[in-house]
C-alpha cells in the first residue's frame, strides 16, 4: 500500500473538523525505519539478505537495521536505500524515519548523492562519483 502524497495529506488536514480525528488516523512521524524499510522490501519485491549484502553491510548490522534493534547513520541509510534502489521522496522518508537529517542541496555531497539517486545509480557509481568530486564517500 503506497503512502499519500504530502499535498494529499495537506488537503485532508485542512478539510478535517477534528485534528484528533486526522492524528489518529495518520500518525504522522510515528513510523520507525524499521517498519518503512519492510513495506518496501513487500512493495518491491526484495529480500532483506540481497538487500544487506547489496548495502555492503554486515550481515548482523543490516538484519538488527531491519529488525529495528540498532539505529543507523545516515550514511547506512543511504547505502540501504541505494541497494533497494529507492526514489528520492522514499530515501527523504527513510532519513525522517530513521530521525537523521535529510539530503539537503545545497549540500555539495547531498547534491552528488541526490543528483544519483535521481538517475538510478548503484551505491558503487555514487561513490565514484563522490570521489571523483574530492566528497567522503558513503561507505
Amino acid at each position: 500500500m503506497s503512502e499519500p502524497l504530502t499535498e494529499e495529506l495537506l488537503d485532508e488536514l485542512l478539510n478535517t473538523s477534528s485534528i484528533e480525528g486526522y492524528l489518529e488516523a495518520h500518525d504522522p512521524g510515528s513510523r520507525t525505519l524499521s517498519e518503512y524499510l519492510q513495506q518496501l522490501l513487500v512493495e518491491k519485491g526484495l529480500e532483506r539478505s540481497r538487500v544487506v549484502r547489496m548495502a555492503d553491510l554486515n550481515d548482523t548490522f543490516g538484519y538488527q537495521i531491519f529488525q529495528g534493534t540498532r539505529h543507523p547513520s545516515r550514511d547506512k541509510v543511504l547505502q540501504i536505500a541505494f541497494a533497494m534502489a529507492l526514489t528520492l521522496r522514499e530515501t527523504s522518508r527513510a532519513l525522517t524515519a530513521a530521525g537523521v537529517s535529510e539530503l539537503y542541496c545545497k549540500d555539495r555531497r547531498d547534491a552528488i548523492i541526490i543528483f544519483c539517486i535521481d538517475r538510478g545509480c548503484s551505491l558503487q557509481k555514487v561513490n565514484e562519483e563522490l570521489y571523483r568530486f574530492g566528497e567522503r564517500t558513503i561507505c
